[in-house]
């Protein structure tokens, strides 16, 4: 048989602002089409940021939510993510509201305190419209992600109860061993869905060896109790997806995590670069992963669970 391989589809993030893309998704309507848009073709997991509707500047509010994440499940069986990272300018208090308030199948959760540069992306825009955009991508110059051990043993104590799993985000070695850590302390259980997180400025690189390095170190620290996908900033996107399902993993696309299609096309939408990634994974003999296949390999839950 086959092997089956998930896609997740991070619609919209915090990374992005409105002024780098027309398609990117911004108000509550235009991000539950993208998820659904993007589910219909072949993400079994839709990772869900809020944004303001008007400027379009990250909104972490549950109120900012709740639209959003009715209009997904009145039309989707996909498996809803809700983000605990929110956006760096962000306390731990606020990033958490959203997961605790509606208690998804599965909320991110980042395994370190880091560099998160966004500041390289104003050399390539000369304006902006709304003002928010240029001091947010500017600030990341000094304005570090923080994710201590506090703020993750928060996350996991404010979600204990309500049965949600976690999409663990590592942008570098050492955050492997921070879930080992809350592992070994028995605060999160197997099997863990381990997202790596390669070629964003503050974390490690999007080589093939930095995507093996990632790949091998997970395996003896976990063996067979997580599985494994990837994300690749801006144009590693592609590249590193395709290594990490030959290597037995599984992907993550999205307008969070790149804008493009190809070189020098911005992507029309989500679900274009879930079809694009579809098709590759095809072409390499494997099959595309239900949200049911999802619920099976994580053992969550199921949609029929949370509070949304």
């Amino acid at each position: 048989m086959p092997r089956k391989v998930m896609i997740t589809c991070a619609v919209t993030g915090a990374i992005h602002t409105p002024s780098m893309s027309p398609h990117l998704p911004v108000t509550p309507q235009q991000i539950a089409d993208a998820a659904v848009g993007a589910a219909e073709a072949g993400a079994a997991l839709v990772h869900i940021h809020a944004r303001d509707p008007v400027t379009g500047a990250p909104d972490q509010s549950p109120e900012a939510f709740a639209p959003i994440l009715q209009s997904i499940r009145q039309r989707s069986d996909a498996v809803v993510n809700i983000t605990t990272g929110g956006s760096p300018a962000m306390l731990v208090e606020e990033r958490v509201g959203p997961a605790e308030r509606f208690a998804p199948e599965v909320a991110s959760l980042n395994m370190g305190t880091m560099n998160f540069g966004l500041y390289p992306m104003l050399d390539r825009y000369d304006t902006f419209q709304h003002d928010w955009e240029q001091p947010f991508l500017d600030g990341s110059r000094d304005r570090p992600f923080r994710n201590t051990f506090s703020d993750i043993e928060y996350i996991l104590t404010k979600c204990a109860e309500n049965g949600t799993r976690f999409e663990i985000e590592c942008y570098d070695i050492g955050h492997l061993y921070t879930l080992a850590h809350f592992a070994d302390r028995g605060l999160v259980q197997p099997p863990f869905l381990v997202q790596s997180v390669f070629g964003l400025l503050g974390g490690i690189g999007a080589h093939p060896e930095d995507v093996l390095h990632m790949r091998r170190t997970a395996d003896r620290l976990f063996g067979d109790a997580y599985e494994w996908s990837v994300l690749g900033a801006g144009r590693n996107q592609m590249n590193v997806a395709v290594q990490a399902v030959t290597l037995g993993g599984h992907a993550r696309v999205g307008l969070e995590d790149s804008l493009w299609l190809g070189p020098g096309e911005l992507a029309p939408s989500n679900a274009a670069q879930v079809t694009k990634l579809r098709k590759m994974i095809e072409a390499l003999g494997h099959a595309i992963a239900t949200p049911e296949d999802a619920r099976t390999l994580l053992h969550l839950k199921g949609g029929d669970r949370v509070d949304f």
